[in-house]
C-alpha cells in the first residue's frame, strides 16, 4: 500500500463504529439447558433446541437477561419496558437452523453513552446505539491452506457455541478522531472488556472469543475551509469481522485506512463488505458483500413472549453496578502511589486486577506490582501465555511476599518457592517446607560457614583489618554458596566484621 495510516488519516476523515460481542458466562445457553462451557469436545453440548430441530421450543434464560440489563445500565442505556426477540434469517454452516434468534427493532438496552479514557488522560464519549441480546452461532474450523476459509481443503463445524448467550453492543458512528481513531477504538473495547469483567458476567477472554469485535471503518473527504465536516456524507464502509485482541483492533484500522485511501485516491470504489482479519500478515481479505437489515428478513420470534422487566427489578439491578473502570483506576493509582507509567504498564499487561487482588490479600501495592510486572510477567512472556493464565493466585503472591517480609525467604529463595507453586507443588508455605528453602538465621550455623569461608580465603581477613570493608563481599558470596543461598546475608556480614574486629 502506498498510503500509511498516518497519511490516510491526514488526507481523509475516518469514521468508525464497533460492534462488540460479549459472551455471557451463564451456566446454560440462551434458550435451552445445554451447558455453557468453553473447551468441551466438539458437538457434545447440543440439544434439539440449540440445533433448531423441528418441534423444539426455546425458553429465554433469565440470568442472561439480567446480565444484559446490568451491562446496559453500565453503558448508560435506557432499558425498554417491553422488548421482543426476532428471527434473523441467513444461511451459514455454523447456524444449524438457518436463522439466529436476536433482537431487532426493540432491543432491551438502547441509547447509552460511555466515557473512554486514553493513555494520556484524554476522555472521549462514545455514543451507544443499542445493546441487544442474541444467541451465538457455532464455530467453523477450516483445514488446509493458511487456516482461513480461503484456500481451505474442508471445514469442520462445532455447534457447542451455538446458542451461547450474547450481548451485542453497537456504537453510533464515531467521528472526528483523526489519527487517534485506532487508539480510541482500542480503548473503547478495552473499557467494555473491563466493565463485563467487573460485572462478573463474562471472563472477558478475547483470545477465547468471550469478547470479540467487528470493526466498521469508512473514509470521507475532508471539509474545505469554512465547510462543515459533519455535512459530508460517510464513505462506503468495510466491516472487519471477529477481531479478538486489542492490538489487532488497532492494526485492523491501520490496514483498512491505508487500503481504502489507496482505492479512493486511485478513483476506485470501496466495496461495502465484510472482511477477514489475518494476524500473520496484519491485513484483511474480502469476505462477503455486506447485507442490509432487509436482507435478513427479520420477523418476531413466534415461540417467545416479549421481555418485560419491571421497573423495580431494573432499579434493583442498577444498585449492583460497580464503579466505572476509569474512576476505579484513578482511585487505585492514588491509593497505591503508582506513577503514571507504572499504572499504564499494569493496565497494558492485563495485570491490574491481579495486583488489586494481591493487595486485597494483604500485600503492599509496590510489592504486588513488583511480582506481577517483574518475575511473573517474565515467565508469562517466556511461556507465551497471558499472565492471568499462570497457575498462581493473588493469594499465593501475597503469602509469598509475607514470607519475604518476615525474613523467612530472601528474594532468591522466594523465586525458587514461586517456581514450586507454578509447578503445582502447593502453596508458598508448603513449597518452602517441602524444599527446605527457609533462610538460615541460626548464628552457630552461620558462624561455622563464615569460619569455613575465611579459612579458604585467609587474605580477606587481612584486607578487612586494613580497612578494605568491601572485601567482605567475597566471604558473603562464599557463605551463600555453602548454604545454597539460604543464609541471612545481612547477619552473615555482621559476623564477618565481628571476626575481623572491625566495624562499618
Amino acid at each position: 500500500m502506498s498510503y500509511t495510516y498516518e497519511s490516510a488519516t491526514r488526507d481523509f476523515d475516518p469514521v468508525f463504529g464497533i460492534e462488540v460481542h460479549v459472551e455471557l458466562n451463564t451456566k446454560t445457553k440462551m434458550f435451552c439447558g445445554c451447558a455453557n462451557e468453553f473447551g468441551a469436545e466438539p458437538n457434545t453440548q447440543v440439544c434439539p433446541v440449540c440445533l433448531g430441530l423441528p418441534g423444539a421450543m426455546p425458553v429465554p434464560n433469565q440470568k442472561a437477561i439480567e446480565s444484559a440489563i446490568r451491562l446496559g445500565l453500565s453503558l448508560g442505556c435506557s432499558i425498554r419496558e417491553s422488548s421482543r426477540f426476532a428471527r434473523k434469517n441467513y444461511f451459514y454452516p455454523d447456524l444449524s437452523k438457518d436463522y439466529q434468534i436476536s433482537q431487532f427493532d426493540e432491543p432491551t438496552c438502547y441509547e447509552g453513552e460511555l466515557e473512554v479514557v486514553l493513555d494520556d488522560g484524554t476522555a472521549v464519549m462514545i455514543g451507544i446505539e443499542r445493546a441487544h441480546i442474541e444467541e451465538d452461532a457455532g464455530k467453523n474450523t477450516h483445514k488446509g491452506g493458511s487456516g482461513g476459509i480461503q484456500g481451505a481443503d474442508y471445514s469442520l463445524v462445532d455447534y457447542n457455541r451455538g446458542g451461547v448467550p450474547l450481548v451485542e453492543i453497537v456504537t453510533h458512528p464515531i467521528e472526528g478522531m483523526g489519527n487517534r481513531t485506532a487508539e480510541v477504538a482500542r480503548a473503547y473495547v478495552a473499557t467494555i472488556r473491563d466493565i463485563v469483567k467487573a460485572l462478573g458476567i463474562s471472563d472477558g477472554r478475547m483470545e477465547q472469543g468471550s469478547v470479540r469485535a467487528d470493526v466498521n471503518l469508512s473514509l470521507r473527504a475532508k471539509a474545505a475551509d469554512g465547510e462543515d465536516q459533519s455535512a459530508i456524507e460517510f464513505g462506503k464502509r468495510s466491516e472487519t469481522k471477529n477481531v479478538n485482541s486489542l492490538r489487532a483492533i488497532e492494526n485492523a484500522i491501520h490496514h483498512e485506512a491505508g487500503r481504502q485511501a489507496d482505492l479512493l485516491s486511485a478513483g476506485k470504489p470501496v466495496v461495502q463488505e465484510t472482511r477477514h482479519w489475518h494476524e500473520d500478515t496484519k491485513s484483511t481479505t474480502p469476505g462477503r458483500s455486506k447485507e442490509q437489515a432487509e436482507d435478513y428478513r427479520y420477523f418476531p420470534e413466534p415461540d417467545m413472549l416479549p421481555v418485560q422487566p419491571s421497573r423495580e427489578w431494573v432499579e434493583e439491578l442498577r444498585a449492583t453496578i460497580p464503579e466505572h473502570p476509569a474512576k476505579m483506576r484513578k482511585r487505585l493509582q492514588a491509593d497505591w502511589g503508582f506513577a503514571d507509567m507504572e499504572m499504564r504498564d499494569a493496565i497494558n499487561a492485563d495485570a491490574l486486577d491481579l495486583i488489586a487482588d494481591t493487595v486485597a490479600a494483604g500485600a503492599k501495592p509496590q510489592a504486588a506490582r513488583k511480582w506481577w510486572m517483574g518475575e511473573l510477567a517474565r515467565i508469562a512472556n517466556e511461556r507465551d501465555v497471558a499472565i492471568a493464565t499462570l497457575p498462581v493466585t493473588p493469594q499465593d503472591i501475597a503469602e509469598l511476599q509475607g514470607l519475604v517480609e518476615a525474613g523467612t525467604l530472601n528474594d532468591k529463595l522466594a523465586r525458587q518457592a514461586l517456581e514450586g507453586v507454578l509447578a503445582g507443588e502447593g502453596s508458598p508455605k508448603a513449597v518452602v517446607e517441602s524444599r527446605g528453602l527457609e533462610i538460615v538465621s541460626d548464628d552457630s550455623a552461620l558462624e561455622a560457614a563464615v569460619d569455613e569461608a575465611l579459612a579458604a580465603q585467609p587474605d580477606v581477613l587481612a584486607k578487612l583489618q586494613d580497612g578494605k570493608i568491601q572485601a567482605a563481599g567475597a566471604i558473603v558470596g562464599a557463605v551463600m554458596k555453602i548454604t545454597r543461598g539460604q543464609a541471612d546475608a545481612g547477619r552473615v556480614r555482621e559476623i564477618i566484621l565481628q571476626r575481623a574486629g572491625v566495624s562499618e
